[in-house]
């Protein structure tokens, strides 16, 4: 484990009366930084203490030592009036009275009550606690005679914190609570996924009537893979910023599952906020519902689930409805407008219609500040190209107006977390970066770090759903990789491909040759070594009636033979144009039933309703339906996975096979797929010649760029700030772009005052004119870069490389020059 990433901070630290709390979490760190560990402060388990529900301060889950509970208590040797017992009686404190090593055993016992379901480790995992007293001397204690009491407890003292062997030594030699045994590594993954949760998520098993090398006995092994924790995943999900937050994730890598994580743990921790979980497709109710459940199960010890009737934690559709309140809906009554709907828009486009009414709703009303937090799933589906609220997304400035600042000293900090995928985006190709959403004034809002190191920005590139080459398949065939005139879309820089989980060899040059090559360990979804054949297919047939005959032979296979259930591990996606596609999906259902095989579509109440012609018979929330193969377009999908996707009509992508829209249909519907997908299409197109080298080709590309793609997308804060400044944005004031690779940039005259630049590469940069006065430019690499009449007063350039580089008219006046590398320089006319 990479130690900066095994040390979760749950809530920034550093408050007034903190200090000290602090000091103990910062030690431990040190002391157990080349460790096999991974440590919390703060991690969220809500275990009962009398009327109120208090978490460990930190918990270390060691691979030698197993678990550990730390409680900390700022307190002065003089505030402890007496011991009696357990009970420690205080003064000049905030209570007065308390029970700290009981506390942090009861801690403790709730978190071994989750080995109880697991024979593996049932009482097996070796616990201790400990007091951190960081203000007390270990004479102090002993001249008080505290030592001497029977049930003096083992303490982490003040003069024992400076030295990181003290620590280890204290902690080797405490009793034990539980003795326990040495864990073998099957139990330490096992014990570092219950910490995480990913239990909870694991498919339940069931008896699979199929031979051994069936789709559905394959299915019986990977469920029974225990599945590795992810510090990047437990960070994120276990972390509260005290501001915004945005999560860019590629498709399968856990987004949905982190911000129900987040918002179960805000609730838990703040019963007192108003917290709202967002998203545009009303088929992720259920399982957003579901997951927040689990959450809040795993977090309380089962003492708590989500109750529909509690106003502080809603899980809330953009829209709404009459019957159901969304998000919209209720900023609309609480402002006393009328709330619109789709009807009464002028595009009658769900997206469009949806900014267009959130544009009307900040023109016409004051929009109260009533949340906490809001935590937005599949951002990238509440985009809008046509409507703007004085350059703002409408949808996204109406969030951000309806939360209540986290801190009343920088009114711009509020909590709205959004997670997103631009590859997904099915109606819009506007990206949600901060500048877009929030303004350029607000550029800046979600880069750095915030209080505490909690990142404003997150990048997931490991993608646990998808198999590995099912993932590059999509990527290839949705951006056109390999399309003869050239990629449509997608990223041209090779830091952006290296964020996302790729390896490049090559440079994003007209006519250079570029190798993309996504590595095993980013896509760990094992089934390409538990399958023998192929996990992704293409067939081409002659006719509608050919290609729907094969699907239903096909369906009725994998429910007879191959022991797969028709609901969740079958799905048939549909692509193409909206009214082609929603032909083709009655067409589909239909021909499937007349085959004998149970159909649901989406948003109906019951299995086998083609076209529900009553309200009874609509429930526009549903997805599966039990005993049902779901047949369901794109838009519904969203958020939706199987483990076998059918991809049905790929004829109606290939008829406009440059259309950028209908190409991130394929990378929806390629990626909702947990093992295998076959795609199908009629007649004869140049894309299916396509799909077919990309599908052989597995995880690696080699093509030629021919020019820059139709819509470039960036995933990086520094590919972010280029497009920005190539849009005529010139305000970067405190960016942070701490060692960003920016060879050769052009960034003249942009105004990047107060920015980390800290171990940035600026080699052969364009920078004439720009300001980057008090600027952090320690170790940056500024070889042979133009800087003529920069502004760099007070910067500091601490160990920084400016061989070869242009600073005629420079201002370097109170910078910070030592250990400059000057070699070669232009220095005429600089002020300094």
């Amino acid at each position: 484990m990479i130690a900066s990433k095994k040390f979760i901070t749950t809530e920034p630290l550093g408050k007034s009366g903190e200090r000290a709390e602090q000091l103990v979490w910062e030690k431990i760190q040190q002391a157990f930084r080349d460790r096999e560990c991974i440590a919390y402060w703060r991690y969220p388990i809500f275990s009962p203490q009398g009327k109120f529900r208090k978490e460990p301060d930190i918990l270390i889950c060691d691979r030698l030592l197993g678990l550990i509970i730390i409680e900390v208590k700022s307190l002065f040797i003089e505030q402890i009036v007496a011991i009696t017992g357990h009970r420690w009686q205080y003064q000049n404190f905030y209570t007065n009275w308390g029970n700290p090593y009981q506390q942090a055993e009861n801690q403790l016992f709730a978190l071994l009550e989750y080995s109880d379901a697991h024979p593996n480790i049932k009482g097996k995992i070796p616990a201790k606690a400990i007091i951190a007293l960081p203000q007390i001397q270990e004479q102090q204690w002993q001249e008080k005679g505290f030592h001497q009491l029977p049930s003096s407890p083992p303490i982490l003292f003040k003069n024992k914190l400076h030295a990181p062997e003290l620590i280890i030594n204290l902690i080797q030699e405490t009793a034990p609570v539980i003795p326990g045994e040495s864990l073998n590594n099957q139990q330490w993954q096992l014990l570092l996924g219950l910490l995480g949760g990913t239990p909870l998520f694991g498919s339940p098993t069931h008896r699979v009537l199929a031979p051994q090398e069936s789709r559905g006995k394959i299915l019986q092994q990977l469920r029974q893979r225990i599945a590795q924790l992810d510090l990047q995943q437990e960070r994120i999900g276990k972390e509260i910023p005290p501001g915004p937050q945005r999560i860019r994730g590629i498709a399968g890598s856990g987004k949905t599952v982190l911000l129900c994580q987040k918002a179960a743990h805000m609730h838990l921790k703040h019963p007192d906020w108003k917290i709202a979980v967002v998203f545009f497709s009303r088929t992720l109710y259920y399982p957003i519902q579901q997951q927040i459940d689990q959450w809040l199960g795993h977090f309380s010890n089962n003492q708590q689930g989500y109750n529909l009737n509690n106003p502080n934690l809603r899980i809330l559709h953009a829209w709404g409805s009459r019957t159901q309140p969304g998000f919209y809906t209720i900023l609309c009554q609480l402002a006393r407008t009328y709330a619109l709907s789709v009807g009464d828009s002028s595009t009658k486009q769900p997206n469009e219609a949806l900014a267009e009414v959130c544009l009307q709703l900040l023109q016409s009303s004051s929009i109260p500040q009533i949340y906490d937090a809001i935590l937005i799933d599949e951002g990238q589906d509440l985009m809008a190209d046509k409507w703007k609220y004085e350059g703002k997304q409408p949808f996204y400035w109406l969030a951000y107006q309806a939360l209540r600042p986290a801190d009343p000293i920088h009114p711009e900090q509020k909590r709205l977390i959004w997670a997103y995928d631009e590859a997904q985006s099915l109606d819009s190709l506007t990206i949600p970066t901060a500048s877009e959403l929030f303004g350029p004034e607000l550029g800046n809002l979600v880069t750095g770090k915030h209080r505490g190191g909690i990142n404003k920005s997150e990048i997931m590139h490991r993608c646990y759903r998808t198999p590995h080459y099912i993932l590059t398949a999509a990527h290839g065939i949705s951006m056109g990789l390999l399309r003869p005139q050239g990629m449509l879309t997608g990223i041209t820089r090779k830091e952006e491909w290296e964020a996302i989980g790729y390896e490049v060899t090559g440079s994003f040059r007209p006519g250079k040759e570029i190798t993309l090559k996504r590595p095993g360990e980013n896509s760990p979804n094992p089934i390409e070594e538990l399958w023998q054949g192929s996990v992704i297919d293409f067939q081409a047939y002659t006719s509608r009636q050919q290609e729907l005959t094969v699907l239903a032979k096909n369906i009725g296979h994998n429910l007879r033979a191959d022991g797969l259930r028709p609901s969740q591990e079958i799905l048939v996606l549909v692509v193409g144009p909206f009214f082609e596609a929603a032909r083709l999906e009655m067409e589909v259902a239909g021909f499937l039933r007349r085959h004998h095989i149970d159909i649901f579509i989406p948003g109906s109440k019951d299995c086998n309703i083609l076209k529900p012609d009553t309200k009874e018979k609509i429930d526009r929330n549903k997805f599966w339906c039990e005993g049902a193969v779901t047949v369901s377009r794109l838009h519904r999908a969203k958020g939706q996975e199987a483990d076998l996707v059918y991809v049905v009509g790929l004829d109606l992508i290939a008829r406009d096979e440059s259309n950028v829209y209908l190409r991130n249909q394929l990378f929806v519907a390629l990626t909702r797929a947990r093992a295998w997908v076959k795609i199908s299409g009629i007649g004869s197109y140049s894309l299916y010649e396509e799909l077919e080298k990309v599908i052989a080709s597995k995880d690696t590309f080699n093509f030629t760029f021919r020019r820059q793609p139709r819509w470039e997308m960036s995933v990086t804060d520094a590919g972010e700030l280029l497009q920005r400044f190539a849009l005529g944005g010139r305000n970067f004031q405190q960016a942070d772009l701490q060692a960003a690779q920016l060879w050769g940039v052009h960034l003249k005259n942009a105004n990047l005052i107060g920015a980390n630049l800290r171990g940035a590469n600026l080699q052969q940069a364009q920078l004439d004119g720009i300001k980057l006065v008090a600027a952090d430019l320690r170790e940056v690499d500024l070889t042979g870069a133009s800087l003529r009449k920069a502004k760099l007063m007070g910067a500091n350039l601490q160990g920084a490389s400016l061989r070869g580089a242009d600073l005629r008219g420079a201002d370097l006046s109170d910078a910070e020059l030592e250990d400059v590398d000057w070699l070669g320089a232009d220095l005429r006319g600089i002020i300094s």
